[in-house]
């Protein structure tokens, strides 16, 4: 048997649970009630003020909950990365171990700490939540570029007069863009397209951009909330391109 015989079961997997339903996606997303081509419910989007509306919110706190984790995140992930400050592999497995339980049930266990205390949920405890649930996606790829970095770089501008401070904005920064971009992605995106935070952490006080779709399928406007989830598919496309073209001009200059 051939090696790329091999792949088949792979190819197999990917055409039925990834190609085949953004195809469907595509497909109910220009198609009228009767099965018609239209492009009506795209263009809707633009002129329903709800729908409008919820996307600016959802940018607003994906925005918020990026930035958060990246503040949060970096040093997390510096110090891992340290051996001089972390000389246990102990601690790593500590920020994973929240990932072993189920998004959902975590989610739902922070309201009920929330409600609890007596914390009014809105906001704030959304952005909590978001922050809890995503942060890992920002540690892991900024700890995985700062571990394998090359400390023959940082030793040379040590050598060469640079304080630690200058050699951490210097060299290790702009290093470590390639993981900071991935766990912004990583972050950024999901938080968009979520729904089931929102929904139980401000008690659907707050709609993000996955709420709208979830409400058009669950009311079997199928067309139009796959219209929805095909312009989301866009952004994504779209962000995902400029940061793999930045991530080619870094590694052009190094």
């Amino acid at each position: 048997m051939k090696r790329s015989h091999w792949s088949i079961p792979y190819v197999v997997f990917m055409a039925i649970f990834v190609v085949l339903p953004l195809l469907l996606v595509m497909l109910y997303a220009f198609q009228d009630e009767s099965g018609r081509f239209t492009l009506a419910n795209i263009t809707r989007f633009f002129s329903d003020s709800d729908a409008l509306g919820t996307f600016a919110v959802s940018l607003e706190v994906a925005i918020e909950n990026t930035l958060i984790c990246i503040l949060l995140g970096y040093p997390a992930a510096w110090i891992l990365a340290n051996k001089e400050l972390n000389r246990s592999a102990v601690t790593i497995i500590l920020f994973i171990m929240p990932m072993w339980i189920n998004a959902l049930m975590r989610t739902l266990a922070t309201a009920e700490i929330f409600n609890m205390i007596g914390i009014p949920l809105g906001k704030g405890t959304l952005l909590f939540g978001m922050v809890y649930d995503y942060l890992p996606f920002m540690i892991y790829p900024i700890y995985n570029v700062l571990a394998k970095m090359d400390r023959s770089y940082l030793e040379a501008a040590q050598d060469l007069g640079a304080t630690p401070w200058k050699v951490f904005w210097k060299i290790t920064v702009p290093l470590s863009m390639p993981g900071v971009t991935s766990g912004i992605l990583m972050v950024f995106m999901p938080t968009v397209s979520t729904f089931a935070i929102s929904e139980f952490l401000t008690n659907n006080k707050i709609k993000l951009f996955g709420t709208i779709i979830q409400e058009n399928i669950n009311s079997s406007m199928w067309n139009y909330g796959a219209a929805l989830a095909f312009i989301m598919l866009i952004i994504i496309g779209i962000t995902t391109m400029f940061s793999g073209e930045r991530k080619e001009a870094e590694e052009a200059l190094i």
